[in-house]
């Protein structure tokens, strides 16, 4: 199962939108304190819908607190920064994704200790990034595919009418 981290996020909608990619790829969501908001905001809950209450959400009160409760946990960390593109590594099932706050990112003081596992979405011309939750999304399913989809319906079907 997959780790998806937010390293101090500000914008409710946005981790309401991870927090449905999780629900529906069956990813733990990690929430590293500060948040911008409260757990119980409607814009959170709106953008998750009904899915928040189908989520495994863990919260830390810092990064260290984060390192402490998941010692020995293999960490990409989504950057703009990253020498590496996200389609470059190797996911393993059961990795953490990192992703920092929308208005600075992951600080650079993490990113520096970690070179080889600092992974970033590539993108044409002086765009400074894309929007966290669908970074996220792009990442997730990435990883996802290189491990086979585990446990996933793959095969869709019509809601009134039959393919055959």
């Amino acid at each position: 199962m997959l780790n998806i981290v937010l390293h101090e996020p500000e914008i409710p909608a946005n981790t309401g939108n991870i927090g449905r990619t999780c629900a529906a790829t069956g990813s733990v969501l990690h929430l590293i304190e500060p948040l911008g908001f409260s757990l119980d905001e409607k814009h959170l809950r709106r953008a998750g819908m009904d899915y928040w209450k189908e989520l495994d959400v863990r919260v830390y009160s810092s990064y260290e607190d984060f390192l402490d409760k998941n010692p020995g946990a293999k960490i990409y960390y989504a950057t703009t920064k990253g020498r590496l593109s996200y389609t470059d590594v190797s996911f393993e099932p059961d990795c953490y994704i990192m992703f920092g706050k929308e208005s600075a990112g992951i600080p650079e003081e993490i990113l520096v200790n970690h070179p080889d596992t600092c992974i970033r979405i590539p993108m044409i011309g002086e765009m400074r990034s894309l929007n966290l939750s669908n970074s996220a999304a792009i990442v997730v399913y990435e990883a996802l595919r290189q491990n086979d989809f585990p446990g996933f319906n793959l095969k869709g079907e019509l809601h009134r009418l039959s393919w055959d």
